[in-house]
C-alpha cells in the first residue's frame, strides 16, 4: 500500500547532551516556534553524556504549550513497563495531551546490564516488548475497576491499581527493523519509527509489506499504523544536490516519494543548527504539506481514520456510519474506538451512544447537526461539563461534543469584556480571568463546562454580590436547528437571546459567549462543619443569617446524613466578595452560631481558587437522580419536612445555594430565567436504585416549593416546566420554540413544545 493517508507531522530528533543542557531546551522550543509538531530525543539512560530523557521530556513539555514530545525510541529494559506507562500518562495528563511512546526493545545489552538492566538477546528482547506493550495498555485502561495483574516470562505485576488515565490516546510507535519486530508492530503498535539512514530504500518497500501482512492476520487495516522516520545527515545548501542537501523546494521533491510511495506521514530531522530546524519548519513544511495534500486529492487517498473488523463490529444499528461527513471523519468517536470509553459518559451519568462527534469549531457543529439530523436518532448536546441532569449523553443516539471549542479570550481588560468557548470549564475560566484582575461567578465547581450553566442560571459564589452568571451575558453565537449560524444579542434577534438565557438548551447550540466581567481578585473563604442532628433549627438559622447577610455574602449548605452510628452534618461554604480581612470577619462569624461546629476554616484567597478544576474523569459516578426547587425563605415547615429527608435514610445530599442581593435585581422580565423573589435554591440527590423513595420524600416538599433549577432535575415531566418558566415565560417560551425549532430537534434538555 502506497500512501496510508495520516496527516503529517514534521519534528526534530534533538541530542540531549548534558554539555549545554540550556541548548538542548532552546532547539525544542524552536522546533515549537519554527511551526513544527513534535519534539523527539533519544534514551540511553546508561551514557553519562545525556541528561535523562524523561526528565528532559517534562521540562520541554512545561516549557512549550503545543509541541508533542516523545523519547525517540524509549530503551525498555532500564524502564519497567508499569511505571513507565504510569510516568507516561502523568506527563500525559500535565502536558494536555502532548506525549507519545515511541518504544525500542533496547539496543547495546552490554550497556544495559552495566547500569544494572536485564541483559536479553534479540529475541527475548521482542518477546520483552511484546509483554510489556500490553502491560502499559492495561494501566491505561482505568474502564476496568479490577487491579492489573500480569504473569509472564519478563515481566510481572501481581495486583496494580490502574491510571491515571492519559489525556489522549498515546501512539505507541516502535523502532524497529527486523522481521520479527517488524511483525510485532503490524500486529500491536500504532507506528513505525525506524531511521532511513539504517534501512535502505528498497528495503522500505519489503518492511511495510510485513507490517502489513501482520496486521491483517492480527484483523487490523494497515492503515491504522502510522509510519515515521528519521532522517540524519541533512542540510540545506545551494550547491549540493544530495539526498535532503538542498535547497527547499528539493526537499519537498525528496520527500514526496517517501509519504505517496512508502507511505511515511511523519519526518523526524536529526540536526541540531538552529538554522535548519528553522528552516524546516518554516520553508519545507508549509510546501510539502501543500504539496502531499495537492497529491492526495488528484489520487483520491482516504485520509480519514481507519478503524479494524474488531471495531467496526461493536457499531450500533441506529445509525449509517457510512454517511459520516469527510469533513467530520477524523472527528468522531465510535463504540469500538478506545477514546470512546472517556466520552460516552457525562460525569454523573453512564451512557451508550452510538457516536460522538468531537466539533472543533462551528462549521463542524453545523455539519454534526445536519448528519445527527438525517439519522432520526437522539441528539445529545455536550459543553464538556458535568451533566447531572443526564441530558448530555444518551443510548444509541449521537452527542455532539463541544469540549474542544474551549477557548478563553479577554477581548478587553478594562471594560471586562470576555469571550468564552461552550467546551471550556470554569475552573479554567477563572484562572485566565484571574491573571486581568476580572472574576466571573459560575458554580461552586471548577469542573463545570461553560455551555450548559451559561444557558441555564449560573447560581454561584459570587451570586448575592453580582447575579447570576447569565446576567452578565451580553451576546451569544448560535446554529440553529436549520444549520443558520447566527450573532445574538439586544439588537440581533432579541427575543431569541431573552430565551437563550435560561432555556437555551431548546433553541440551538451556542458555540460562543460574551460576557461583562467584573474587577475581582481576592475573596474571603470559609467552611463551617456543625453537628446538623437538630437540622430543622440549624437551617432556619442558616437561612435567616444568609438574607441578613451583606450583599458580599454568598452561602451554600450541603446536608449529609448520618453515617454509621454518627450524626447528621451540614457543611456550609461561605465567601465574601472582596478582601477587606475585618468586614468579611464580622460578616462570617455570625454564622458559627448555627450549630455546634465541628470543624472550621477561613481564609484569603483568590477567586479562582475556590473553584479550581480538578478534571475529574467522567464516568458516570454521580448521584443519577435529583430534583431541584426553590424557596422564598426557609421556613419552619420546610426546614421540619427536609429534616425527615435527610433521617429518612432515602436521600444522600440536600443542598441548599443561597439567591437573592443582586439575583433580585434583574427584573423577572430580562431573560427566560424568571425567579427573581427566590432566596435559596435547593436539591436533593440519590442513586438510581433510591429513586421512587427519593420520589416519595421529595413530593412532601414540593407544595412548599416555588420554581425549579432545571440543571439539576433529572425529572422531565412536562407538567413540571411551570416551575421552571413560570407564566407568561412559558408561553413567550413555547411560541420561540415554533418559530426557531418547529421539528423539536432540541429535546432532550427539558423540552418546551413548540406552539401550534
Amino acid at each position: 500500500m502506497p500512501d496510508y493517508g495520516h496527516e503529517l507531522m514534521l519534528g526534530t530528533f534533538i541530542t540531549p547532551t548534558v554539555r549545554d543542557p540550556a541548548r538542548v531546551v532552546e532547539l525544542a522550543e524552536l522546533t515549537e516556534t519554527a511551526n513544527l509538531d513534535i519534539a523527539t530525543f533519544q534514551d540511553h539512560p546508561y551514557n553519562a553524556d545525556f541528561l535523562d530523557t524523561y526528565t528532559l521530556l517534562t521540562w520541554v513539555a512545561a516549557k512549550t504549550s503545543k509541541l508533542r514530545v516523545s523519547a525517540n525510541v524509549t530503551n525498555l529494559p532500564l524502564r519497567p513497563p508499569a511505571m513507565l506507562a504510569r510516568a507516561a500518562a502523568s506527563l500525559d495528563v500535565l502536558s494536555g495531551g502532548r506525549f507519545e511512546l515511541g518504544l525500542g526493545a533496547g539496543a547495546f545489552p552490554k550497556a544495559v546490564q552495566g547500569v544494572g538492566g536485564r541483559a536479553l538477546t534479540a529475541g527475548q528482547g521482542v518477546e520483552a516488548l511484546e509483554e510489556a506493550i500490553g502491560i502499559i495498555r492495561g494501566v491505561w485502561d482505568t474502564s476496568k475497576t479490577s487491579p492489573l495483574r500480569y504473569e509472564g516470562e519478563y515481566y510481572s505485576v501481581p495486583a496494580m491499581k490502574r491510571g491515571p488515565r492519559p489525556a489522549h490516546d498515546i501512539g505507541v510507535w516502535l523502532g524497529a527493523y527486523k522481521p520479527r519486530m517488524l511483525r510485532l508492530t503490524g500486529s500491536t503498535a500504532d507506528g513505525w519509527l525506524p531511521t532511513l539512514q539504517y534501512i535502505q530504500t528498497p528495503g522500505l518497500t519489503e518492511a511495510n509489506e510485513i507490517i502489513d501482512e501482520a496486521a491483517q492476520e492480527a484483523g487490523r487495516n494497515p492503515r491504522e499504523i502510522r509510519r515515521l522516520l528519521n532522517l540524519f545527515n541533512v542540510g540545506f545548501s545551494a550547491t549540493q544536490r544530495g539526498h535532503l542537501q538542498g535547497l527547499p523546494e528539493q526537499w519537498v521533491e525528496d520527500l514526496l516519494p517517501l509519504v505517496l510511495e512508502h507511505g511515511f506521514s511523519a519526518f523526524l530531522i536529526g540536526q541540531d543548527d538552529p538554522a535548519v530546524i528553522r528552516r524546516f519548519g518554516e520553508e519545507v513544511a508549509p510546501a510539502l504539506r501543500e504539496a502531499v495534500e495537492r497529491e492526495r486529492k488528484a489520487g483520491g487517498t482516504a485520509t480519514a481514520p481507519t478503524r479494524s473488523a474488531v471495531v467496526l463490529s461493536k457499531r450500533q444499528a441506529t445509525i449509517d456510519y457510512n454517511t459520516v461527513p469527510e469533513a467530520l471523519a477524523a472527528k468522531v468517536v465510535e463504540p469500538g474506538d478506545r477514546m470512546y470509553e472517556r466520552v460516552r459518559h457525562s460525569y454523573s451519568r453512564t451512557g451508550s451512544p452510538a457516536l460522538v462527534i468531537q466539533a472543533e469549531d462551528t462549521d463542524d457543529v453545523v455539519a454534526a447537526l445536519a448528519y445527527a439530523r438525517s439519522q432520526n436518532v437522539d441528539i445529545s448536546v455536550r459543553s464538556g461539563g458535568h451533566g447531572l441532569s443526564g441530558r448530555s449523553t444518551n443510548e444509541g443516539g449521537i452527542i455532539i461534543d463541544l469540549s474542544k471549542m474551549n477557548s478563553i479570550e479577554v477581548l478587553d481588560a478594562g471594560a471586562g469584556r470576555i469571550r468564552v468557548g461552550p467546551g471550556a470549564r470554569w475552573g479554567h475560566v477563572a484562572q485566565v480571568l484571574a491573571s486581568h484582575g476580572l472574576a466571573m461567578s459560575s458554580g461552586d465547581y471548577g469542573d463545570v463546562g461553560v455551555g450548559g450553566l451559561a444557558t441555564a442560571g449560573g447560581i454561584g459564589y459570587l451570586a448575592r454580590k453580582y447575579g447570576l452568571t447569565i446576567d452578565h451575558i451580553t451576546a451569544m453565537e448560535i446554529v440553529v436547528a436549520d444549520g443558520r449560524k447566527l450573532r445574538v444579542d439586544s439588537q440581533n434577534h432579541p427575543d431569541l437571546f431573552w430565551g437563550l438565557r435560561g432555556a437555551g438548551g431548546n433553541f440551538g447550540i451556542v458555540t460562543a459567549f460574551e460576557l461583562d466581567a467584573y474587577q475581582l481578585q481576592d475573596v474571603a473563604y470559609a467552611t463551617i462543619t456543625v453537628d446538623a442532628t437538630d437540622t430543622a433549627d440549624v437551617l432556619v438559622k442558616w437561612g435567616g443569617l444568609v438574607e441578613a447577610a451583606p450583599r458580599e455574602i454568598s452561602s451554600f449548605m450541603s446536608l449529609f446524613p448520618a453515617r454509621r452510628g454518627g450524626t447528621v452534618t451540614a457543611q456550609i461554604t461561605l465567601v465574601y466578595a472582596g478582601d477587606d480581612v475585618e468586614a468579611a470577619q464580622n460578616a462570617l462569624t455570625p454564622f458559627l452560631e448555627v450549630g455546634p461546629v465541628i470543624g472550621q476554616q477561613a481564609q484569603l484567597v483568590p477567586y479562582h481558587a475556590t473553584v479550581a478544576p480538578p478534571e475529574n474523569q467522567h464516568m458516570g459516578q454521580g448521584l443519577e437522580d435529583s430534583h431541584s426547587g426553590m424557596l422564598d425563605h426557609i421556613t419552619t415547615e420546610a426546614a421540619e419536612v427536609i429534616e425527615g429527608m435527610i433521617k429518612s435514610g432515602d436521600v444522600m445530599i440536600v443542598q441548599f445555594r443561597s439567591m437573592g442581593g443582586a439575583v433580585h435585581d434583574t427584573p423577572r422580565s430580562h431573560m427566560a430565567w424568571s425567579h427573581r423573589t427566590q432566596n435559596f435554591s435547593v436539591l436533593a440527590a440519590s442513586a438510581q436504585s433510591q429513586a421512587t423513595r427519593l420520589a416519595a420524600q421529595w413530593g412532601k416538599l414540593y407544595p412548599l416549593l416555588n420554581g425549579m433549577y432545571l440543571s439539576f432535575e433529572t425529572d422531565t415531566d412536562p407538567a413540571r416546566l411551570l416551575d421552571a418558566f413560570p407564566e407568561p415565560a412559558l408561553t413567550r417560551l413555547r411560541q420561540l420554540k415554533a418559530e426557531w425549532d418547529p421539528n423539536e430537534v432540541f429535546n432532550r434538555n427539558f423540552n418546551i413544545p413548540p406552539a401550534r
